[in-house]
């Protein structure tokens, strides 16, 4: 009972923050017929349409009618996700601001998990500090540093050997991550690992791609949005020739989506944040179970 109040009244905190900078809270349908190509994601199937994992593709339809600043607080669905910080079915978070850029939207995340969190996480005899601003590393900064690959091999492991990219990451970096007494980004994702992200014009071997860890939990996925219809359509069809290689379902194309960002969708910015998480980490644990009313397990 302590915790559901906790998470009622986390919940009124996430509204105000985003009310408070003019963001509209927007609703889109669960029910959609593409739930993103995401390799690592495998959808709930209902008839010829999929649960959503993502409202991604409807919100940004809606930056491309025109909405500037909106913000969604939605439910989302994950086959076979399970896990002290997975649940197949959660509480998601997503955000865009147009006109803006990925620092812009790094900016709004640390802002409001300060805002949630009071700026300090306390997990038992651990004080983790969540004030703005936030460290960053780069994802090849934190390969070198924690796992001695240099950052050519971690740029060409992510390429040609992606289970060896992501072991490297969860065996290697996120446990020292964990061990750090304050949040941290890590950002410029290989481009490889960023389908919906734009390229850095600087280095287009890294894309505009950034998560949000505290005490190693992976909080959120933000992306500086690309917009290319051509290059994104490029990107989804790579994915599908990648998922029907590895024997996995080949999710349709979000047409729809193409054809909003080719009417134009202006630069922007977005973050999808794992709710169940961020409400955990300010209650003082790790395990989302703590915070739900039911488990999966325990339906």
């Amino acid at each position: 009972m302590k915790q559901l109040r906790r998470r009622a009244e986390l919940l009124r905190q996430v509204r105000a923050f985003f009310d408070a900078r003019d963001f509209l809270e927007v609703e889109t349908p669960l029910l959609i017929p593409s739930p993103g190509l995401d390799l690592h994601l495998q959808a709930f199937q209902v008839g010829t349409r999929y649960l959503s994992t993502s409202p991604e593709y409807q919100m940004k339809r809606l930056l491309a009618e025109g909405y500037e600043r909106i913000y969604q607080i939605t439910r989302a669905f994950r086959e076979g996700e399970f896990g002290s910080r997975h649940n197949p079915e959660f509480s998601m978070l997503e955000f865009y601001r147009a006109n803006a850029g990925v620092d812009d939207v790094m900016k709004d995340t640390e802002d409001l998990v300060e805002a949630v969190t009071g700026g300090e996480v306390v997990l038992g005899d651990r004080r983790i500090s969540t004030r703005a601003p936030f460290a960053r590393m780069t994802v090849c900064e934190a390969f070198e540093a924690y796992a001695k690959v240099t950052p050519e091999e971690t740029l060409e492991m992510a390429r040609s050997d992606e289970d060896r990219f992501f072991f490297t990451l969860v065996d290697q970096v996120e446990p020292r991550i964990a061990e750090l007494d304050h949040a941290v980004f890590l950002t410029e994702y290989p481009a490889s690992q960023a389908s919906l992200a734009r390229k850095k014009a600087s280095d287009p071997r890294v894309a505009e791609r950034f998560e949000a860890y505290v005490a190693g939990v992976e909080l959120c996925n933000g992306f500086g949005e690309l917009t290319d219809p051509v290059e994104q359509r490029g990107r989804f069809e790579q994915d599908q020739r990648e998922r029907r290689a590895r024997g996995l379902p080949v999710y349709p194309i979000d047409e729809r989506f193409l054809e909003a960002l080719e009417r134009g969708m202006p630069p922007s910015g977005g973050n999808a944040v794992g709710l169940d998480r961020l409400i955990a980490v300010a209650s003082g644990t790790t395990e989302i179970r703590n915070v739900m009313a039911f488990a999966d397990d325990e339906l």
